[in-house]
């Protein structure tokens, strides 16, 4: 493939930048060869001229398509160079906020310097048994790979983490070893996996600080050891340190720190324990100040003091040794405060008492005045004496810092090796995954010893790397089959001979340090002597003449010599380190130093040949043994190569995995990426070497049936094979010519740089020219039906407008014509309107004339009437006053007259009555003038009384007539009145009149006035109006405004309050639903520590003994329900103990004797029954023995059937007996334990206990009598059929009955005889005993009769006492009422007996037909079973013994010593499967409540409680046995809800009665109430849920990914993307593989398993739902987390897949389950990858249509939207700002990934079962013989 074909217009290319490293241009024109300069043109749009190298002609490089920018594996690009690399991780980290990427086997993990949601314990778990190329790159996927390969290879794995200071190369480590701890845990309950961790926080507070470069730096490498034992669980681990940072104890340069611990100490100085430190501020000690930064920003260190106190506990450092810590570090600072004063050039001193060393000697526990005279003076040593020299001030700063670092380094090594104490395992180890913490390559301004060490650990790294690169190529060439040719690779070896082999850097140093001259500038000469100008690596500056350059893997390096020797001897002197020795207050001091070797320092002298100033009398050393051979201390550089020979060959032995850590930015701005820095560290850490080595061979790899499903459109149909192989290599060989371009191997196809780029070309020209030939067709199309639409329009609108127009013409003349007659009509009519108008005017103004005349007329007739009237009225009153005038006058004259008279009569009286003689005359015959005065009076009375009458009479008819008289007088008056005022009112009136008339002139003047006025005011007034109305107008608008608001915010007030209402309802859903899930996650804890319980007590006793040859151990019941249970009241008893008194607190008392004594007489005549039946079988034995002996003499046996069943019910009858003796020995001890009276006494529950067994023994008893009678009928009926004919008469009397015995004892049957004749005695007797005991119970029965009648009786008598208290209306109604009441009551009674004998007719019907049925099949068995000639020879006697038939109650009988049997039949042994096909749905269940029943009813709590234990731990031992397998744990999930419904379904509780038939309200408890049981087994059923989505979610696991989201269910949508060396999981299906079939499958098994085991249907839905949440989320996490499966086509598969899943909830009616809104979170994010995403309309749509997602689902799917074609857009970056802002007041969880582990509260709905207990029958099948019903 020739350069022209790729350089062509518009491909596009890199080309250097001095700024942005590469930058991005397109070519304006094809390239040709020859051409030596290429026209580009940048992306700002600036025309460039780019010239080519003369000398290499080599062409800019080619930029990858759009479609692979943001690859999650660098080698899956199809152009491998700088460029592409460093764009790819541009894109990633910058736009799609990505820091991890694959470059084949390295991670490149970019820095974010920001707190990122992708190391939560859901990314473990989803990322725990992915393959690598499966998921997007993580640090994670390194992680589960190292460990999948250990488990896998029995290898071990390391992972070298490596990159600059501040790269994240701790924090990658901490998150590996991290994960390991998650994923493994630990196999002991010393929870190594915490430890491991805790080790973390210690190491950094020791041995990380602050740098220019990153906030936690690590100043040391470490290599943790990760132990593992045989099941691959965490057993401990251990950690190697390399080359502390001992300098930075004693120096920090600006803005740095010193190690974080001695900023925590002083955060901390405050607390009581610190008080002795005497420490303070940061800024007061030297050690902690040079930095100038004493705080990091958002880091509380007095916090994280707390969190190292804590790890430090957790790894077993203990108080006094954390405080021993404290006290040396505390004392390293006020060290660093000691100050020296010069007395002259070469001595100094210490002024006394100085504060700070005082401090640190009382710390340390030394002498002060030892101390302060050895930090100023140092002892040299000869060959014959010892000398003490003091030294200068410069000198003793330097040793007291060199002492420092010293100690330092000391307590570093000492708290690793405690580390490691604590992290060590006594387990062996089986294997180990280490993990190298290691500083990357260095270069700064200044480079010292330090930056050398470290970049020569480097080399050997990138050795390692190279090797281990090379490796992998050539093992993949090897197994693919493909010719192997040597790559040349860089190889750093000659670097590393450089420093480390003879005469190298390292081992002149090392000579030099030996010398006593020693100098860093004699040993700069001796490098440029031996390495100058013979090493190309080596080189020399050149203005300097104490430093040189190594030219490394990464970078050249200058070095400068200065410090190398003094850092490379690390001198400290002796006598200081004796002095801190001799420490006896501290301990811990001493033994830091227990390893310290005892030459410290060279002993000879120094090289500066001063004159030693003075000299103390010291004695010449001793000789000791082996002095003269005593090798100085190893140096650093020494020490450095060992460790790290050592680290090599770890790692050599070890199958590494590489983690390089990049750091993006000098400035630790988050998610800022500076190209520069990248690239250098880029060249430095080998990842462009990785790709140099992929690019040089065939970096490019495609299995055949992803080539062929890529580029299946290049290839014609008759090009395509069966055989996908030989289709490729056709299709290659067309394509390609160049066959040195790509090789075939055995399962891929090898393609060398670029070859991919080339067939990515063809086949988008291909698609291309296909997208433009369908666009062609569909435009063409569409055009054409666009064109037909518009012709077929035109002729509708012209049919629609020509019949418009002859519609408006025939309108138009309808309308003339209507016209025409409206003119007609309306003229008539307005002729015929102005006639009847003018008509109508006329006859009004003649009505209104003449009625004016009429008017008139009458007026004036009117007033003469009126006048004539006024006139006679006049005149009569005239006529009356002349009247009365006169008759006044004659009356007036009549009494003038008479007055005159009258006084002349008085005068005359007055003068006779003056006179006597008048007096005397008068009196003469005046008596008898009184008598007939007297008499004249009284008739006078009576004529007075007569006229009186008369007058009275008179008077009234007087009254009347002056009453009408006055009446018509004043009539006459009033007329005369009226006349007058008519006068005067028309006088008046004419007076008004002309009045009115000047009115209303001045108001016709006032009115045209007014007028004017009126207008003028009409005018304004409208105005006002118009202005009014435009108010009102205003304010109806606002007024309506308000209301609308008004109504608006009562209807939002409204919605407010339901939203709040739905709101906090959910609320408190939630609520419970959290509260029921914090509930079943504490028993499935509870069950998870049970169970582990039960290992370790498993283990311990296999540790303490060891079990003898063919015993079991049995398990105990009872210890398991004192562990399991204890929180029950009911269930805290053992079994061993006394049955509970139902009321403790009472007091004893004696015994009641003489129940005591009836019920002893009873076991005793019970004890002679049992030992007479005992008896019986005994001589049924011998009798059998004798029988088959004479059989096996005489002949063949005779009817052998009947005699084995007569043994079969004789070794029942023994059962029975042994049951009869335990229930006896029971009855006997509960006599002995029971005291109380109470108890005891008639009527208890003891006692009722008592009696109800004594009946069952009987009844048993009279049972088993039957049997016996029924054997022995069939033994005589035996006998007489073997006996000759001639004896079977020989009963009749004395005589043949001696004969017979004589015959008898000549044949030896006289004692069968006997035997026969005491069967029939005791068959009499028994009969006895049974007759006599119907009578006890006649009598029994009479008795409580009695006692019924007596309390009737008494009642009777309070109801007739209370009757007599009240008045007698009240009496006869309570009499009344009281009758009806008794009627009522034995009326239902006798309906009650009535129905019960009905049933019992029923029943004894049923059972008399099966009966009969029995005895047909009998016969006929019989007949067939027995020859002609027996059946003529033996006549068989029917034997007809009645035998009383049960009424079934639902119960079920057996044995306390059969509960284990029954346990294990029903429980351990039952296979759910044979049960769920052929017998009734959660038939255990019901046979265990019904033994529940029986154990109710005799009222016997303990068995009640070992039978419910039992069960409980059964089904406990059954799952934890068979706990994997989905129909064990779905059959007893079933079963135990049954179990639990049938407890409260018969419980007598009203709540659980409702649905109940009156006959299982019949079979409810009556003794106990099993509300505490029922929460147990509602707890194991929530055990067993839980259990059961376990194993759901194990199946459905491998499933979920590859069928929801791998597998292409509507194949040819997705395509397959070139795959890159992380090779991911075909797409295709192979097999195998599953699919959304597989899904289906499995959920439909699972679905039938359900419905066979008879789960409850509510119980089902919500395993359903659950079954969906895990499959919904674990798709949604597998989604989130790769970035090739979020795509268009991606988005359509998975909604295809869930409209599939929806379809099968559709099919078995589950869509009301909740299931289809669990998988909502995925539908919605299936329809982020379908929906457009570029405008803010679109952003909208997806703000609201998203509510499932959380903002980090949304914007990870937006991150991680990746084309497939290159027809497709990528989402950009302001788009996604978009949707973070519109959703930045969303409060959801931060969470990424969903939860796949939760699972749902399970709740268990009451569910009654329809099925009568009675009629369950217990199949042959199950094993349970031993049960009997009842």
């Amino acid at each position: 493939m020739a350069a022209t074909e790729l350089y062509t217009k518009h491909a596009r290319v890199w080309i250097p930048d001095p700024e942005e490293v590469w930058k991005s241009a397109e070519l304006l024109k094809d390239y040709k060869e020859g051409d030596k300069v290429i026209q580009l043109r940048l992306e700002e749009g600036k025309d460039l001229e780019y010239c080519l190298d003369p000398k290499t002609k080599e062409l800019p490089p080619l930029r990858n398509p759009d479609i692979l920018v943001g690859e999650n594996d660098l080698t899956a690009l199809s152009y491998l160079h700088e460029p592409a690399v460093l764009h790819n991780l541009k894109v990633r980290f910058i736009d799609s906020k990505l820091i991890y990427t694959y470059c084949g086997i390295v991670l490149v993990a970019i820095n974010p310097y920001e707190q990122l949601p992708i190391y939560g314990e859901d990314i473990i778990n989803a990322y725990s048994g992915q393959n690598m190329g499966d998921m997007d790159p993580h640090i994670f996927a390194v992680a589960e790979e190292a460990y999948k390969q250990m488990a896998r290879d029995e290898r071990n794995q390391s992972i070298i983490v490596s990159g600059e200071s501040g790269a994240g190369k701790t924090v990658s480590a901490k998150y590996a070893m991290r994960y390991f701890a998650t994923v493994s845990g630990s196999a002991s309950e010393a929870n190594v996996e915490e430890k491991v961790l805790a080790s973390n926080p210690i190491m950094e507070s020791i041995g990380n600080a602050k740098t220019t470069r990153n906030d936690n730096s690590s100043r040391f490498g470490k290599y943790i050891e990760i132990g593992f034992d045989k099941r691959y669980r965490i057993i401990g681990a251990n950690m190697r340190t390399y080359l502390l940072e001992k300098s930075r104890v004693v120096f920090q340069a600006e803005e740095e720190r010193n190690y974080h611990i001695f900023y925590q100490l002083c955060a901390s100085a405050a607390l009581p324990e610190f008080k002795t430190l005497r420490l303070g501020n940061a800024n007061y000690f030297h050690y902690t100040k040079q930095g100038g930064s004493p705080v990091i920003d958002g880091i509380d260190d007095a916090n994280e003091m707390v969190h190292t106190r804590q790890a430090c506990t957790l790894l077993g450092i203990n108080d006094s040794y954390q405080m021993g810590i404290f006290r040396i570090l505390a004392g390293l600072l006020h060290l660093g405060n000691v100050g020296f004063t010069s007395r002259d050039a070469d001595s100094c001193t210490i002024p006394p008492k100085h504060e700070p060393l005082t401090i640190f000697c009382d710390l340390m526990g030394v002498e002060y005045q030892e101390m302060s005279h050895w930090l100023c003076h140092r002892k040299l040593a000869t060959a014959s004496e010892t000398y003490i020299k003091p030294i200068s001030k410069l000198q003793a700063i330097n040793a007291r810092d060199a002492l420092a670092k010293h100690i330092y380094a000391k307590l570093f090594n000492w708290i690793v090796d405690h580390v490691n104490k604590a992290l060590h395992s006594t387990v062996k180890q089986h294997s180990f995954i280490g993990v190298l913490d290691i500083y990357g390559f260095e270069t700064f301004e200044i480079n010292s010893f330090e930056q050398f060490c470290i970049n020569y650990a480097n080399e050997k790294l990138q050795q390692q790397f190279n090797m281990h690169v090379f490796k992998l190529e050539q093992e993949e060439y090897m197994k693919e089959q493909i010719p192997w040719t040597l790559i040349d690779f860089y190889d750093n070896q000659p670097c590393i001979n450089l420093i480390e082999a003879k005469l190298g850097i390292l081992d002149l140093l090392d000579e030099e340090c030996k010398m006593p001259k020693g100098s860093d500038d004699s040993w700069a000469q001796k490098l440029y002597n031996t390495h100058l100008n013979k090493c190309a690596l080596f080189e020399k500056p050149r203005m300097s003449n104490k430093a040189f350059i190594i030219q490394h893997f990464a970078d050249k390096v200058e070095y400068q010599c200065e410090g190398f020797l003094e850092k490379n001897k690390d001198t400290v002197y002796e006598e200081q380190i004796k002095v801190l020795k001799s420490s006896k207050k501290f301990k811990m001091l001493s033994e830091l130093f227990q390893d310290e070797e005892k030459a410290l320092s060279p002993t000879s002298a120094t090289s500066s040949g001063r004159m030693l100033l003075s000299r103390t009398a010291v004695k010449p050393a001793k000789a000791r043994p082996g002095q003269a051979s005593k090798e100085h201390k190893k140096t650093v550089g020494h020490q450095f190569r060992n460790s790290l020979h050592l680290l090599m060959e770890t790692l050599n032995a070890t199958t590494p995995h590489y983690v390089r850590c990049i750091k993006p930015n000098d400035f630790k701005f988050p998610f800022t990426f500076d190209e520069k820095r990248a690239v250098q560290q880029l060249r430095a850490c080998g990842v462009l070497e990785t790709i140099r080595i992929s690019a040089a061979g065939f970096p490019s790899r495609w299995t055949y049936q992803e080539f062929f499903s890529r580029y299946r459109v290049l290839m014609k149909q008759k090009d395509v094979l069966c055989d996908r192989k030989q289709t490729c290599k056709n299709l290659l060989e067309k394509l390609i010519l160049d066959k040195d371009k790509y090789q075939f191997g055995k399962t891929k196809i090898f393609f060398r740089a670029g070859q991919v780029a080339y067939l990515e070309k063809i086949r988008a020209d291909k698609l291309r020219v296909a997208c433009i030939r369908i666009q062609k067709t569909i435009r063409g199309w569409l055009m054409r039906k666009k064109y037909l639409r518009m012709r077929k329009a035109a002729i509708t609108i012209q049919r629609y407008v020509r019949g418009y127009q002859a519609r408006c013409y025939a309108k138009f003349l309808r309308r003339t014509r209507a016209a025409i007659i409206l003119q007609k009509f309306q003229r008539m009519y307005v002729v015929r309107k102005r006639y009847h108008l003018m008509r109508a005017t006329t006859i009004v103004l003649q009505s209104l004339l003449r009625g004016y005349i009429a008017r008139n007329k009458y007026q004036r007739m009117l007033r003469e009437h009126k006048a004539i009237i006024i006139q006679k009225h006049m005149r009569g009153w005239l006529a009356r006053v002349r009247y009365c005038r006169s008759l006044k006058a004659i009356v007036y004259l009549q009494c003038c007259y008479r007055r005159m008279m009258a006084k002349r009569e008085l005068k005359k009286l007055k003068i006779e009555a003056r006179s006597v003689e008048r007096y005397k005359k008068l009196n003469i015959g005046m008596e008898n003038k009184i008598m007939q005065l007297q008499r004249k009076v009284d008739e006078q009375h009576k004529d007075y009384k007569s006229l009186l009458e008369k007058l009275t009479s008179l008077e009234t008819t007087y009254n009347t007539e002056t009453e009408k008289l006055r009446s018509d007088v004043e009539r006459f008056r009033m007329s005369e009145e009226e006349a007058k005022n008519a006068t005067n009112r028309v006088h008046v009136l004419q007076e008004e009149i002309t009045k009115l008339r000047k009115e209303l002139h001045q108001t016709q003047s006032e009115k045209k006035t007014i007028e004017e006025w009126a207008d003028k005011y009409k005018q304004e007034t409208e105005q006002l109006l118009s202005e009014l109305k435009e108010q009102n107008t205003l304010l109806k608008k606002e007024k309506e405004e308000l209301n609308r608001r008004i109504q608006d915010q009562a209807k939002e007030m409204t919605e407010t309050m339901e939203k709040k209402l739905v709101e906090e309802t959910k609320q408190l859903e939630l609520d419970l639903n959290d509260e029921r899930l914090r509930y079943q996650n504490l028993l499935n804890e509870f069950s998870r520590l049970e169970e582990r319980y039960d290992d370790l007590r498993d283990e311990v006793n296999l540790m303490v003994s060891i079990p003898k040859p063919g015993h079991k151990r049995t398990d105990s019941t009872h210890s398991s329900n004192e562990s399991e249970y204890t929180f029950s009241s009911e269930i805290t008893e053992t079994e061993d103990l006394p049955l509970r008194m139902e009321e403790p607190s009472e007091k004893k008392e004696p015994l009641d004797m003489s129940l005591f004594l009836k019920l002893q007489k009873r076991v005793t005549e019970l004890e002679q029954e049992k030992q007479s039946l005992q008896d019986e079988l005994d001589r049924k034995e011998e009798q059998a023995l004798r029988t088959k002996t004479r059989e096996e003499v005489e002949g063949p046996p005779v009817r052998g059937a009947e005699l084995e069943y007569e043994s079969l019910k004789r070794q029942e009858l023994e059962s029975e007996n042994k049951k009869l003796k335990n229930e006896l020995n029971e009855l006997r001890k509960a006599l002995l334990e029971k005291s109380s009276p109470e108890v005891t006494a008639p009527g208890a529950p003891a006692y009722r206990v008592l009696l109800d067994q004594l009946t069952s023994v009987s009844e048993e008893l009279e049972v088993r009598k039957e049997e016996v009678l029924i054997l022995r009928s069939q033994l005589v009926s035996q006998k007489e059929a073997i006996q000759p004919k001639e004896d079977k008469n020989t009963m009749t009397d004395a005589t043949i009955l001696l004969e017979d015995v004589q015959k008898m004892k000549d044949k030896g049957e006289i004692a069968q005889a006997y035997i026969g004749l005491k069967e029939t005695n005791r068959l009499l007797e028994s009969q006895l005993q049974s007759q006599k005991k119907s009578h006890d119970n006649e009598l029994e029965a009479l008795r409580g009769e009695i006692q019924s009648l007596k309390e009737e009786n008494n009642r009777q008598q309070q109801l007739l006492a209370q009757n007599l208290q009240l008045p007698p209306e009240a009496r006869i109604e309570a009499s009344l009422q009281h009758e009806i009441t008794r009627l009522t009551n034995e009326n239902l009674d006798l309906m009650e007996q009535l129905e019960k004998q009905d049933k019992t007719v029923r029943k004894l019907k049923k059972q008399l037909k099966v009966f009969a049925k029995k005895i047909g099949e009998l016969e006929v068995g019989q007949m067939e079973n027995i020859s002609p000639g027996q059946i003529i020879d033996e006549p068989i006697r029917p034997v007809n013994i009645p035998r009383k038939e049960k009424d079934f109650q639902g119960m079920l009988e057996y044995k306390k010593d059969d509960e284990p049997k029954l346990v294990k039949n029903l429980i351990l042994d039952l296979k759910p499967r044979g049960v769920a096909v052929n017998l009734i749905p959660g038939l255990p269940a019901y046979i265990l409540f019904m033994c529940v029943r029986h154990a109710d009813y005799l009222n016997d709590d303990q068995k009640v409680r070992s039978l419910l234990t039992s069960t409980i731990n059964g089904i406990k031992k059954v799952l934890k046995k068979r706990g994997d397998d989905f129909e064990t744990v779905s059959f007893w999930l079933s079963n135990t809800c049954r179990f639990l419904h049938c407890l409260k379904q018969y419980s007598g509780e009203e709540g659980f009665m409702k649905h109940n038939t009156p006959r299982q309200n019949e079979h409810c408890l009556t003794n106990f109430d099993l509300a505490e049981y029922r929460q147990v087994l509602s707890d194991l059923a929530i055990q067993i849920y839980q259990q059961l989505v376990r194993v759901l979610e194990n199946i459905l696991q491998p499933m979920i990914v590859s069928g929801m989201l791998e597998h292409e269910t509507i194949q040819g949508v997705s395509g397959v993307k070139p795959p890159g060396l992380r090779k991911r999981t075909s797409s295709i299906a192979d097999e195998g593989t599953y699919t959304l079939d597989s899904i289906i499958r499995q959920l439909n098994t699972f679905h039938s398993v359900m419905c066979q085991h008879g789960m409850d249907p509510e119980l089902i839905k919500q395993v359903v739902k659950q079954t969906f949440y895990i499959t919904g989320a674990v798709t949604l996490n597998n989604l989130l987390l790769r970035k090739d499966m979020c795509s268009w086509s991606k988005g359509m598969q998975i909604r295809y897949n869930v409209s599939q899943l929806e379809e099968w909830l559709r099919d078995k009616n589950l869509m009301n389950s909740g299931a289809k809104e669990t998988l909502e979170p995925l539908i919605q994010a299936a329809q982020l990858l379908q929906v457009k995403k570029k405008t803010d309309e679109d952003a909208e749509a997806i703000c609201s249509m998203c509510n499932a997602l959380t903002t980090a689902q949304i914007v990870k799917v937006l991150n991680l939207y990746t084309p497939v074609n290159e027809f497709e857009e990528r989402v950009s970056i302001s788009f996604i700002r978009t949707i973070q802002m519109r959703l930045r007041d969303r409060k959801d969880s931060p969470q990424l990934l969903m939860d796949a582990k939760h699972i749902f509260p399970v709740t268990f709905p009451f569910n009654p079962s329809s099925l009568a207990l009675e009629t369950i029958q217990i199949p042959a099948s199950l094993g349970l013989a031993f049960i009997s019903r009842v």
